[in-house]
């Protein structure tokens, strides 16, 4: 689903959001699913299918500059939220569920704190605050993007094969990641991404206020041996949110930083269990 949106500088641009294959009726429940650095809205292709098949909208984007949504890649967190909400006043949306992984996490958190009660729900996927990226991978990402790409999915992946339920019986993770990255990478001639989503992601500094200004239910969806954002590095905003009296919950899946398709299964039904409760 295509939706016509301008930029900060009042340049339009046409953005992408995946419906999961159902005609998009803003009289549903809507989920909106963000994905993180060098990755599109294919990422969530089990769980975004299945709840638009099970009583959601489903709005799976693909970031601005990122595929097949056009304008100005963000170049911060803010930035990107600024995005989403354009999105939801674009769809008519009145109120949304975010789910968002790695730095879609930090996006989603910044929206949720900005918009208060139009968000519902929050789901944090493998998420961290703050988001810190290697001083070795940022240099990488700028100047040698294909060896910061295969450093990002060894570290990333905690399995070679996926579940026969993400994208086939016996998809190779590793080689299908590498390949949306590239994919990813090459969308954007003008800018290069990668690099600017991990500057994205390293400088982002508002995480706690934003956890603060949340109203909704929190989910804290961790990898149980996640080597990006390790399950200790989300503590800060878990805490947070227990400091602020939130109603939050923590589910741990097995393997590493693609939860959606290293466990998605375990994925799927935390968010089920997290939307319908």
């Amino acid at each position: 689903m295509k939706f016509n949106l301008q930029t900060s500088t009042g340049q339009s641009y046409v953005a992408y959001a995946y419906t999961g294959g159902k005609a998009f009726d803003a009289a549903k429940p809507t989920i909106v699913f963000i994905h993180g650095v060098l990755n599109d809205h294919s990422v969530w292709i089990l769980q975004s299918r299945y709840l638009a098949h099970h009583g959601f909208n489903v709005l799976a984007v693909d970031l601005p500059g990122h595929c097949r949504s056009g304008g100005d890649a963000p170049a911060s967190v803010e930035e990107a939220s600024q995005f989403i909400e354009a999105l939801l006043d674009a769809a008519g949306v009145a109120k949304a569920a975010l789910v968002g992984h790695s730095w879609g996490s930090l996006i989603a958190l910044e929206t949720a704190g900005r918009l208060k009660d139009r968000i519902t729900h929050l789901a944090l996927v493998g998420t961290a605050f703050p988001m810190k990226v290697s001083p070795v991978l940022i240099e990488s990402s700028l100047n040698d993007p294909m060896k910061a790409l295969q450093m990002v999915n060894v570290f990333s992946r905690a399995t070679l094969a996926a579940p026969p339920s993400a994208l086939g019986p016996g998809t190779w993770v590793y080689g299908a990641s590498m390949a949306l990255g590239r994919r990813v990478l090459a969308s954007n001639r003008a800018v290069n991404i990668f690099h600017r989503g991990f500057v994205a992601c390293d400088s982002y500094t508002h995480g706690l206020e934003a956890m603060d200004a949340v109203t909704c239910p929190v989910l804290f969806l961790l990898g149980a041996t996640d080597q990006m954002t390790t399950p200790r590095a989300a503590q800060s905003l878990v805490a947070q949110a227990k400091q602020g009296g939130k109603k939050f919950t923590v589910v741990n899946v097995p393997m590493g930083h693609h939860q959606m398709n290293e466990s998605p299964e375990e994925t799927l039904q935390a968010l089920k269990t997290f939307l319908d409760a």
